[in-house]
């Protein structure tokens, strides 16, 4: 899945900020340490890591549910060609995202891979403004007897053992500084 690198991309070109912003960042370093994330030779094919970790940072700085998130990257050509993602194929629902964020915790690299596109960016000068400086992601426990979960409800919905994890962007810069469970 993908227009990786080396491959002649079906969009046609008229540069968006989104296509700038993306020639600034090392993606092969993110990419090297998503390497836990590629599947198996077995089940059904999964997203590549790396764009689906691209679709994070858009629903970061876009103030993105994860809904939106997968509605915009059905219809928007930047977002699309940010992720990788050609102007034919399927594009993630909103579950994978969920699914993919509960990876990242797992694996220890939500702080890791933010902090680095951080620091990419600012070392550049780069200010990536958003809508919400804090989004928080409710992430379930495997099990009740999770001694680091505790009991978190969201919204008049019923409360679920797990986690919240928090972003928290820049007040000035609006750049994303800390994920934190």
């Amino acid at each position: 899945m993908g227009g990786g690198a080396g491959q002649t991309s079906p969009w046609p070109r008229s540069s968006s900020t989104l296509d700038k912003l993306s020639e600034l960042i090392a993606w092969a370093r993110i990419a090297s340490l998503l390497e836990p994330f590629y599947p198996a030779s077995k089940g059904e094919p999964a997203w590549p890591p790396l764009a689906m970790f691209k679709a994070l940072l858009l629903a970061v700085w876009y103030d993105l549910s994860d809904v939106k998130l997968a509605e915009a990257l059905e219809d928007r050509a930047s977002f699309r060609r940010f992720c990788d993602f050609s102007s034919s194929e399927a594009t993630p629902e909103r579950t994978a995202f969920v699914r993919f964020r509960r990876a990242l915790i797992t694996h220890g690299l939500d702080r890791t891979l933010f902090e680095t596109v951080t620091a990419e960016l600012k070392a550049r000068s780069i200010t990536v403004k958003t809508g919400s400086l804090v989004d928080a992601t409710i992430i379930a426990s495997a099990s009740e007897t999770d001694g680091d979960g505790r009991w978190v409800k969201d919204k008049g919905r019923t409360a679920v053992h797990g986690l919240k994890a928090h972003v928290g962007g820049d007040a000035t810069t609006a750049l994303v500084e800390r994920v934190s469970g």
